[in-house]
């Protein structure tokens, strides 16, 4: 099949029920902190991002899961195919995962997961890759199973994108098998061992294109010999818990699109953005058309931002 005929894109991983409590602010280790409201949102890793691939990016989204025999599966279920997503479940004896939430005043988060019936793909459940494009991975699910996931498809000749989420050390052959890596500061500094700036991080990584988000000042991404650089859209931020989730799906829908990759990083910057703005995983994502209205409404190539970032990263 050719590569024009891959249209749809795969998302293997997590999904979980977040239970969130709002507080003034994250306790610390030892401190009861009185929280406010309490809500339930679906999340997960995988999950969000799959939805930010199907709502924010507007493209065919599979997703391959593994979920419980309980009231929380349907939730997730429900949420997952009402943003258009086809689901694949494999369904575990554990319970659906979980994830405690504290939601802080000024937009941060402290997170706990209990993992459940994550931990039931065993890496051998892939369908059919024929109409595939790109398969985005995450780091919620046995390692081994997400290692088994990219090689299969890169002996299919689909490309892998591997958000390293969770931090945690990767084998060999997993990132020999990788596209595209994407990370936050703190999973680039575990995976390469170097505590430097972001530039001399990059250089200790043999993958043909690693992207760095950065929060609230955007993101940095080398391709083969060549950086870009992508400042950030200023938001009101009242959740930051699927921000960087957002991105990895809009950016990954994108280049299924056939976007270069610095339109790609302009729009997941956008699109991340805008989920900060709205409470909860899921129901944050935005939809395409209002990724598109901001890009139409905001110029963020400044040159003296790009300048600032450039100097973070080490780069200047």
């Amino acid at each position: 099949m050719s590569a024009s005929a891959r249209s749809t894109l795969l998302v293997a991983g997590s999904a979980n029920l977040d239970f969130v409590v709002r507080a003034s602010h994250v306790p610390a280790p030892g401190e009861t902190v009185l929280g406010r409201e309490f809500a339930t949102f679906p999340g997960g890793k995988g999950a969000n991002q799959a939805v930010a691939c199907a709502r924010a990016g507007g493209v065919d989204t599979r997703m391959l899961l593994a979920l419980g025999d309980d009231p929380f599966a349907s939730t997730i279920e429900n949420s997952l195919t009402d943003a258009g997503v086809t689901l694949q479940v494999v369904r575990s004896a554990q319970p659906t995962g979980t994830a405690f939430i504290c939601l802080s005043d000024d937009a941060e988060n402290a997170i706990t997961v209990a993992p459940g019936a994550n931990g039931a793909l065993r890496g051998d459940e892939l369908s059919s890759l024929q109409d595939v494009s790109h398969l985005l991975l995450q780091l919620e699910t046995p390692i081994e199973a997400v290692t088994a996931f990219a090689l299969s498809a890169r002996e299919a000749g689909v490309r892998v994108v591997l958000n390293a989420a969770p931090a945690r050390a990767l084998p060999t052959e997993l990132l020999r098998s990788v596209d595209v890596l994407i990370v936050n500061e703190g999973e680039l500094a575990a995976i390469t061992g170097h505590h430097g700036s972001v530039a001399e991080c990059l250089e200790q990584l043999d993958v043909p294109c690693v992207v760095v988000t950065l929060g609230a000042r955007g993101c940095c991404a080398r391709q083969d010999a060549q950086f870009f650089l992508q400042s950030g859209f200023k938001v009101q931020a009242v959740d930051t818990t699927a921000a960087g989730d957002t991105f990895c799906g809009a950016l990954v829908a994108a280049l299924n699109l056939g976007d270069a990759l610095p339109a790609a990083l302009r729009y997941a910057c956008a699109a991340s953005a805008l989920a900060c703005t709205r409470l909860g995983a899921q129901s944050s994502i935005p939809q395409r058309i209002e990724v598109e209205t901001m890009l139409r409404s905001n110029d963020r190539h400044a040159p003296i931002a790009n300048r600032a970032l450039a100097a973070y990263c080490g780069l200047v």
